[in-house]
């Protein structure tokens, strides 16, 4: 990559560099020697279709020398690459002539290509966490959403009418009370409710059912949970 006249060499080492959008990058342009007086500059392609990216007179927005007021290094950094970067740079030494400035010696070029950003590791990391969090969000208000349908249906349960004919009623034998006998329900279905005393003011009929209601067909409802209800009627005898 070195190339010499009359004492003077320039090397431009980089063949071919890869840089993300965004990032700076560096191209690295050496010299040594006493060459001829004129000014050393970066161009951005070659022949008529170059564009200047650095001199040593002019200011530049991206562009900055690696070791500014060095005679030797002519290094320069392009901050934050944008995708029109890409293509081939060439450090370039001039020398002056009465006519003005021409090509004294050039480096072989440096082809800048840009890559697709990859993910670092802290991305990566920040993902699964983000993913983590809204599985446990989504779970939570699964969970509250089960609970208050629960709830709804307990409700329901309690302030809901007796569904009628869904089940047949469950036959009890009763017995017609006398003033000196006791009328009570005999089947075991009943055996818990109270006993009743008939009297010579009370002869009556008692009459008990229990009508259980449908096992509602919801899902998350525990066993046991079915409505029930007692029924007492109470007529006179004859």
């Amino acid at each position: 990559g070195a190339q010499v006249g009359q004492g003077f060499s320039l090397r431009q080492p980089q063949d071919k560099v890869w840089v993300t959008v965004g990032e700076t990058l560096t191209l690295t342009c050496t010299t040594s020697g006493h060459g001829a007086n004129g000014p050393v500059k970066w161009l951005k392609g070659w022949g008529s279709g170059n564009e200047t990216i650095y001199d040593q007179t002019g200011s530049f927005r991206r562009v900055t020398r690696v070791e500014i007021g060095s005679n030797t290094d002519f290094s320069i950094l392009i901050r934050d690459v944008q995708p029109e970067d890409a293509g081939t740079y060439y450090c370039v030494k001039f020398k002056r002539t009465v006519d003005g400035v021409e090509v004294f010696q050039h480096g072989k070029g440096t082809e800048v290509s840009l890559q697709e950003t990859t993910l670092v590791p802290g991305m990566v990391a920040a993902a699964v966490v983000l993913c983590f969090l809204l599985l446990l969000l989504l779970f939570v208000a699964f969970r509250v959403y089960r609970r208050k349908r629960r709830g709804e249906v307990e409700s329901q349960c309690l302030a809901g009418p007796v569904a009628v004919g869904s089940f047949s009623p469950i036959s009890l034998r009763c017995c017609v009370g006398t003033p000196s006998t006791t009328s009570e329900v005999q089947d075991a279905e009943t055996s818990h409710l109270p006993r009743q005393q008939s009297s010579k003011e009370d002869s009556s009929i008692h009459y008990a059912d229990l009508q259980p209601l449908p096992v509602a067909p919801r899902r998350g409802r525990s066993p046991g949970a079915a409505c029930s209800e007692y029924a007492s009627i109470k007529v006179a005898a004859k």
